[in-house]
């Protein structure tokens, strides 16, 4: 059965319909999800009602399962943790910042796959930025000042101690467990623009936020170019703008887009689960 693609207009993203995931695939079909994954980076299967087997079933077509450090896995599932807030939470929206999952690894993962369960009559939409474009549309003299550039990735700014989920987060007031630790002071290097390791398309990697520091450049220095890189690299004509349904599952690219969560909800629950895509050779 060939896929129903719609491309979403605008800078990433689109709808697949025609195929069945609580079922088992055919590695034919397989093979077209992921040449439309790595066409469109953002994937939407609406109407999907999938248990989490089969979430871990489809997530496993694409490569391993990533490691999730910070965050309480399902009980049952180790390789799925639920975004979850409740409907009378205060506490700051979680991953309302722009970022590439788990960029701070030594080996990233390669894609995530998030399932909406309870979604919220209003707001709650996931912002995607397209960095192939954002580095295609960069001006000259911004690009020139990061080729060849290695950017430093942390956690520490999110999970460290002192971190936006560290101890002075109040825990308590979240639906979601969420850890912090001395590890999340580690760091590791990966180029700011890279290219795609299965199209070759060049693109920008991460952002400020697990983005720390420039090898090689003062922290001043380093922290401007860090915020002009991110102000360009979230820009309006690089976005897609996603809305949940009940029984969608997203499937992303870390490698291609950036993304983050919004709010607009409150009063409403809102629970997804999510798994990530390890990294693999190619």
């Amino acid at each position: 059965m060939a896929l129903d693609i719609t491309p979403s207009g605008q800078a990433c993203g689109a709808t697949i319909r025609g195929v069945d995931l609580t079922a088992p695939l055919d590695e034919t079909c397989i093979d077209a999800i992921r040449a439309a994954w790595l066409e469109h980076h953002v994937l939407a299967f609406p109407d999907q009602p999938m248990s989490d087997d089969d979430l871990e079933r489809f997530t496993l077509y694409f490569g391993p399962f990533g490691h999730d450090p910070f965050i309480v896995p399902i009980e049952g599932h180790e390789h799925v943790i639920a975004v979850h807030r409740a409907a009378d939470e205060t506490a700051s929206i979680f991953a309302e910042s722009f970022h590439a999952d788990w960029s701070f690894q030594e080996h990233p993962p390669q894609g995530t796959c998030l399932l909406g369960l309870v979604i919220p009559p209003e707001g709650g939409d996931t912002i995607f930025t397209n960095q192939h474009l954002a580095l295609e549309r960069m001006p000259a003299p911004l690009r020139a000042r990061l080729e060849g550039r290695l950017a430093i990735h942390s956690a520490r700014s999110a999970y460290g101690p002192d971190g936006m989920y560290g101890e002075a987060d109040d825990a308590s007031a979240r639906a979601m467990t969420i850890l912090y630790s001395e590890e999340a002071e580690q760091t590791h290097l990966h180029p700011f623009i890279r290219p795609h390791p299965e199209t070759g398309r060049e693109g920008l990697y991460s952002c400020a936020g697990y983005i720390c520091g420039v090898e090689g450049m003062g922290q001043d220095e380093a922290n401007e170019l860090i915020v002009e890189l991110y102000r360009w690299q979230t820009r309006d004509e690089f976005r897609y703008r996603h809305q949940w349904a009940a029984n969608m599952l997203v499937m992303w690219d870390n490698r291609s887009v950036l993304h983050a969560a919004t709010g607009g909800y409150d009063g409403h629950e809102r629970l997804l689960h999510r798994t990530t895509i390890g990294s693999q050779p190619v």
